[in-house]
């Protein structure tokens, strides 16, 4: 059964210093493991269809805990956390991480984050409190920079994590691998799909959703819900990641360690976690027959009657918006399905 909150006071960090960060990220880790895709974006179109429940049942202020890439941030600017956790099976999805983290704190607005993430020149009279909308649909009409552009910027969201501000002991193998992961946006551009892949020699196949549509996705009301919908959700992304309060682990999640040293500094820091992104990772944890091992890490976190898994694939495949479909999203309670065997598998 997973774990309730105990009494202790909450002693998260508001800030955690540059050396604790790495720390924390490579103790908790576990080596690098494989998955089937480079995953450099999610195919999750259909997000805003959970958030009004999910806001409603989470509590603001504790720990997120996600996997994956951008598709966390929609997530954690709409749920408030104070701290988040981001585990992936792949360390090609930490150097993801990183490449976001540092676009994110050299960049004062979502139009200077969007041109340097791209290595595109931002539009001309383009407002920092444009709407996503015309942000979105402005770059789509300008040209990507040559790749002079795009060495310079690679160097400065290096230069910004290994030198000042952070001085981060990266590996030459982690340089590369941010390296890897920024080319894929500079080549295919906001036009990017979860199937685009530099190796593999893809772009589209699979009528994937792009980069532009995740941003713009709206509620039924018509209401844009991602990261990028205002000055207000980009600033708090900015924030965390200022604050090194997003910090990217290694590990799979029936792993021994990853999962469980999360949990444990969770549970130190006298918090709760509030949601688990999953993503559709339960379906390859079935398929590895190693879903006992995941139920058992899950049952070591404090957990409440609030605490939500996030999960996609549940409802089968929607279809929808410029650039084609995705996965639907659903939530479910942790505690309750932690109690019942993580929803019995």
């Amino acid at each position: 059964a997973g774990r309730t909150v105990g009494a202790v006071a909450d002693t998260l960090p508001d800030r955690v210093s540059d050396s604790d960060f790495w720390q924390l990220s490579q103790d908790m880790s576990e080596p690098d493991g494989f998955f089937r895709s480079d995953n450099m974006l999610s195919n999750e179109l259909f997000y805003p269809e959970i958030l009004p429940q999910l806001v409603r049942q989470v509590t603001p202020g504790r720990v997120y805990l996600g996997v994956g890439p951008e598709q966390n941030f929609n997530y954690i600017v709409a749920l408030k956390p104070k701290m988040v956790f981001i585990a992936d099976v792949r360390r090609g999805n930490l150097h993801t991480q990183l490449m976001y983290k540092a676009l994110f704190e050299m960049s004062g607005s979502r139009a200077d984050f969007y041109a340097r993430l791209f290595s595109k020149p931002r539009p001309a009279g383009l407002s920092d409190t444009a709407p996503a909308t015309e942000i979105v649909g402005r770059f789509a009409d300008i040209a990507t920079s040559g790749e002079d552009v795009f060495n310079g910027n690679l160097k400065a969201i290096q230069d910004h994590l290994t030198k000042a501000p952070h001085q981060l002991p990266l590996s030459q193998e982690d340089l590369d691998g941010i390296a890897y992961v920024y080319k894929h946006f500079f080549w295919f551009g906001p036009a990017i799909t979860y199937n685009s892949s530099l190796s593999a020699g893809t772009t589209n196949r699979g009528n994937m959703t792009d980069y532009g549509s995740l941003m713009v996705a709206t509620s039924s009301e018509g209401v844009v819900q991602s990261y990028l919908a205002s000055e207000e959700t980009f600033k708090f992304m900015k924030e965390l990641e200022a604050r090194n309060l997003i910090v990217p682990v290694v590990g799979n999640f029936a792993g021994p360690k990853a999962l469980r040293a999360v949990g444990q500094y969770v549970r130190e820091h006298g918090s709760t976690v509030s949601a688990f992104y999953l993503s559709n990772v339960e379906q390859y944890l079935n398929q590895d027959r190693i879903w006992g091992a995941f139920c058992a890490n899950v049952a070591t976190m404090p957990i409440d009657d609030t605490s939500t898994f996030i999960r996609s694939g549940q409802g089968g495949f929607g279809f929808g918006g410029r650039g084609g479909g995705g996965l639907r999203n659903a939530i479910g309670p942790m505690l309750a399905e932690t109690r019942a065997g993580c929803g019995g598998g």
